[in-house]
């Protein structure tokens, strides 16, 4: 006596044999996703990860103060620990930090406002000096051997035409900035309103919601200690090659120095980006000698700063590998452009946390990113063991 599963069976075969003479295309079995090789699933996700990374390039004027506010929201949201614990009412703790994210994007709006504004003006109140030292420029080159369109071409890059286009599109791109800081400030609005609901995940869901709340806490905590580390060591740098700059008579040291503060937050060759300007302007202003002095004067403050003290601590507050660090400020800031590069290790970080940190069979994945955290010594887990050889006695 046959079940209802076999007569079923027996029923789809009829149907299949049946199918081609009435001109009908039989189904074609599709594998479930067990059935999928291992390099056929690589295969897709590289598909989808291309498909969202080419979405992001061109939202990127969407995800860029998108990104701007959720950073400035997570480092401010602190100020809510101590407020809750004293009974504030929740209104005028998410108020608190509302007002703490809009006056960290207020001073940094101010100090780009007057460094770009200075910059411009340096070009006009300096454009004889730029424009004998360019001069000079052509002279050593000749002197040296160089023929005449090799000179020519080093004199149009170092013109002041150039540089004036140069201050044209970064005048741009200010404007852009700032007419994002629209929607950066109400993003923070938003995001300090709902930021109050995510403490109470946990406890209103439980367990079930325990996994996911810790990955965004730990998130949160190493996207706040690099910024923390890093606004520390920018502040430092940007004293020093201030004072030193102006020290040195090299025109605009202010702009200099907010310049190293913000290129103190792009990985690796932020100190190459901070000392391009100065040393040009230098280099046009006051010659070879002054060049000198500022790039000696950028090797040993910035070098022993950004690259033999402060990559220690950053390295403990986000733990990266230098290779992805460098190679996340290459990627993000192709991905969503200059932004990108400041961003860069938050957004590295919230790859990580999406993508690696919700399978544990990706555990060895985290550890070479630089997390230590995942190696089986400090989760406590005992460490696979190694295959051994078994020989047999002939």
């Amino acid at each position: 006596m046959s079940g209802p599963a076999e007569g079923a069976e027996a029923g789809v075969a009829v149907a299949r044999a049946a199918a081609p003479a009435a001109g009908i295309t039989p189904p074609v079995a599709v594998p479930a996703p067990s059935a999928l090789t291992p390099m056929l699933r690589v295969l897709i996700g590289l598909a989808a990860a291309v498909v969202i990374l080419a979405g992001m390039s061109l939202g990127a004027s969407l995800i860029g103060p998108l990104a701007i506010a959720a950073v400035i929201v997570i480092v401010c949201n602190p100020v809510r620990i101590p407020l809750e614990r004293r009974g504030w009412p929740s209104w005028v703790v998410t108020t608190a930090v509302i007002v703490l994210s809009w006056s960290v994007l207020i001073v940094l709006a101010l100090m780009l406002g007057y460094a770009g504004s200075r910059f411009a003006s340096l070009i006009v109140d300096y454009y004889d000096e730029m424009y004998d030292g360019i001069t000079r420029i052509m002279t050593s080159l000749t002197e040296l051997g160089l023929d005449g369109q090799v000179a020519d071409a080093a004199a149009a890059i170092f013109s002041p035409t150039a540089i004036l286009q140069v201050i044209t599109q970064l005048s741009g791109n200010v404007l852009s900035l700032f007419s994002a800081l629209f929607f950066i400030f109400g993003y923070a609005i938003f995001m300090a309103a709902d930021a109050g609901r995510f403490g109470r995940a946990e406890e209103l869901y439980g367990p079930s919601a325990g996994a996911s709340t810790r990955r965004v806490a730990s998130f949160n905590t190493g996207v706040r200690r690099y910024f923390v580390v890093n606004t520390i060591f920018g502040v430092i740098v940007a004293v020093v090659d201030g004072a030193a700059l102006w020290l040195l008579g090299v025109p605009g040291a202010a702009v200099w120095a907010i310049l190293s503060f913000v290129t103190n937050f792009i990985p690796n060759i932020g100190f190459i980006l901070g000392l391009i300007p100065p040393a040009l302007l230098a280099l046009l202003v006051g010659g070879w000698p002054l060049m000198l002095g500022v790039v000696a004067i950028y090797i040993v403050a910035n070098v022993t700063l950004q690259v033999l003290v402060q990559p220690k601590f950053v390295s403990d507050a986000v733990n990266l590998s230098l290779t992805l660090s460098f190679f996340s400020v290459l990627f993000w800031s192709f991905i969503i452009g200059p932004v990108g590069a400041i961003l860069s290790i938050p957004l590295t970080l919230l790859v990580r946390a999406l993508v690696l940190e919700v399978d544990p069979n990706t555990r060895w994945l985290r550890w070479l990113s630089g997390d230590d955290a995942a190696a089986p010594e400090a989760s406590g887990d005992p460490a696979p063991a190694s295959p051994t050889l078994e020989t047999s006695a002939p």
